[in-house]
C-alpha cells in the first residue's frame, strides 16, 4: 500500500496514476496528523509526502517520521511535479527497495550457507575421528557411520546447489520492474 499525503486538489488523480502504475492500493491523507494516524493503524510500503505540508507543518512532520516503520518516504512538490515524474519517482523507489530486499536475502542466504558448511564440516570430522577410535562398540560404530553418511549427504546437497534461490528472487524482481 502507498500513502499519499497531500491536501492538493490533484490527490485523487495522483492516487489513480500511482495505483495504475504500481498495482498498489493508494490511501490519501490530507494532513500530516491524519497520515500519522494512518501509519499507526496500517503498514505502508511507501509514503509520498507533499513538500508543501512538510514546510508548513514542521512540528507535525516529526511524529509522522517516527511512525514510518519500513515505509519508504518520498518528498515531492505536487504543485509543480508532473504525473509522469511522480510515477517515475515512486516506481524507482519501489525498485530500489526490492533490490535492497534481494541483496539482504542473498546475503542472509550466503551467511547461512557458510555457517551450515562450517557446521557440517565439523560434524564430518568429528564423526570420522570418532569412528577411528580403537575398541569402539559395534552398535556405536554403526550409529556413527549412519550419522557420518547423513552428514556427507547434507554436505553434498550444500555443495551441489549452483542455482541458488536468490537468483530466482532476482529474476522475479527484474521481471516485475520490467512489467511495472
Amino acid at each position: 500500500m502507498i500513502l499519499l499525503v497531500t491536501p492538493n486538489e490533484r490527490a485523487r488523480e495522483c492516487a489513480a496514476a500511482l495505483h495504475e502504475a504500481t498495482c498498489e492500493e493508494v490511501t490519501i491523507a490530507e494532513s500530516l496528523a491524519q497520515a500519522t494516524s494512518l501509519l499507526r493503524a496500517e503498514s505502508y510500503f511507501a509514503v509520498v509526502l507533499d513538500q508543501h505540508l512538510l514546510e508548513t507543518g514542521p512540528d507535525e512532520a516529526s511524529p509522522l517520521m517516527e511512525h514510518l516503520g519500513t515505509a519508504l518516504p518520498l518528498q515531492v512538490n505536487l504543485a509543480i511535479t508532473s504525473m509522469d515524474r511522480l510515477v517515475r519517482e515512486v516506481r524507482a523507489a519501489i525498485h530500489r527497495s526490492h533490490c535492497e530486499v534481494v541483496r539482504a536475502k542473498r546475503d542472509a542466504l550466503a551467511q547461512l550457507h557458510s555457517e551450515l558448511s562450517g557446521t557440517v564440516t565439523a560434524l564430518l570430522l568429528s564423526t570420522k575421528l570418532t569412528l577411528e577410535i580403537a575398541g569402539l562398540p559395534a552398535a556405536a560404530s554403526d550409529k556413527l557411520q549412519s550419522v557420518y553418511e547423513l552428514v556427507a549427504q547434507l554436505r553434498n546437497r550444500l555443495a551441489a546447489s549452483p542455482e541458488k534461490p536468490e537468483k530466482k528472487v532476482e529474476i522475479a524482481v527484474a521481471a516485475r520492474a520490467i512489467q511495472g
